[in-house]
């Protein structure tokens, strides 16, 4: 049976899961193999949830465009995770409110990082606020949540492959709900 919590999590991906946001594979593809790379590696389920759902703030008020459309930055991340702290603690809306902020603190301190990010994710990453200052990175580092982050980050760059077939979304299912506080 269906948790009702996941059907709503998986109504809204699927809603906009055929977009593109400026990459080659539709968001829905990013979704699974997100998860799949943070599976393969080795992540505690938390850490695979946050991986299938970092974007989901995408999807809330069609944010997703609004780079390319409009020119801004709708702080998916920050929507996001608070859309999802209405079911999940820190261990996933944290690596998902911070992922951002690790692709700005990458491109600072891996200077090759920042030519291997997608045509949509240097378009962002100028409207996010560049990469981070050596007082941004100090205070990234010493989060909590930093490595985390920085891992998920990993995950959402190499999530874009064309013609990549991973366990789908509904197959995440009791991963996703047993990382949920009770109800």
């Amino acid at each position: 049976m269906t948790d009702p919590r996941f059907a709503e999590i998986a109504a809204l991906i699927t809603r906009f899961g055929d977009s593109h946001y400026g990459e080659r594979a539709t968001q829905m593809d990013h979704v699974v193999q997100c998860g799949q790379l943070a599976v393969e590696a080795g992540e505690d389920d938390c850490l695979i949830v946050a991986a299938l759902l970092h974007d989901i703030g995408q999807f809330i008020d069609d944010a997703g465009n609004a780079a390319e459309r409009l020119g801004i930055d709708a702080r998916h991340e920050e929507h996001g995770a608070a859309w999802l702290a209405q079911w999940f603690g820190p261990e996933v809306t944290e690596p998902v409110r911070l992922h951002v902020a690790a692709k700005r603190y990458l491109c600072a301190v891996e200077p090759e990082y920042e030519a291997g990010l997608s045509r949509a994710s240097q378009l962002s990453l100028a409207l996010q606020g560049g990469p981070m200052s050596d007082d941004e990175i100090a205070v990234f580092q010493a989060n909590p949540w930093f490595a985390a982050a920085v891992r998920l980050r990993h995950y959402d760059d190499q999530g874009k492959r064309l013609n990549w077939q991973v366990p789908d979304l509904a197959s995440h299912h009791d991963r996703i709900v047993a990382a949920m506080r009770p109800a």
